[in-house]
């Protein structure tokens, strides 16, 4: 489940305010989730993508697991 964003504008200073909405959309993968859905995927494509996703998520946790055994 989503949440909304909610960015407060202080004083009527929208580029500062811009910048943190952008920042959190950047953060929960919103930008990577609409280009995602632009245009159509082969299941093929979506395969393979899943398959580096979980190598890097594994790639990552190993890391993780030898620099806490150190």
């Amino acid at each position: 489940m989503i949440t909304a964003a909610k960015i407060i504008v202080v004083d009527n200073q929208i580029e500062p305010a811009l910048k943190a909405l952008k920042k959190q959309m950047q953060k929960d993968g919103l930008f990577q989730e609409m280009k995602r859905r632009v245009a159509y995927d082969k299941p093929s494509v979506k395969r393979k993508r899943k398959q580096a996703a979980a190598r890097k998520k594994r790639r990552k946790a190993m890391r993780r697991v030898e620099r806490d055994g150190e």
